[in-house]
């Protein structure tokens, strides 16, 4: 969520912007209204589309690292348990 102070400057700085009215071409009032919206995007955390891609593959492959290990364990404690009942069995024929 956007903050308030964030909010507040940006109101601010638009009123600035467009308090000197229609003196202003249509071209200055773009060009101001870009500059405080990136110099408000700038103070938020937020990553660009590659950056975000690029996460997503990594968490992508990482699931997937992590589902073949569980099925790896799940493999292994299988055959741990079915040890231990042989060993179990072979102990008491003894």
């Amino acid at each position: 969520m956007i903050g308030p102070k964030l909010l507040e400057g940006l109101n601010d700085q638009l009123t600035q912007l467009l308090g000197e009215g229609p003196q202003k071409t249509q071209e200055e009032l773009k060009r101001g209204a870009n500059q405080i919206l990136q110099g408000a995007f700038s103070r938020l955390d937020l990553v660009t589309r590659e950056e975000f891609d690029t996460q997503q593959a990594v968490l992508l492959r990482t699931r997937s690292l992590v589902e073949a290990l569980e099925v790896r364990v799940a493999e292994l404690e299988v055959a741990v348990k079915n040890n231990t009942v042989a060993d179990d069995s072979t102990n008491n024929a003894e």
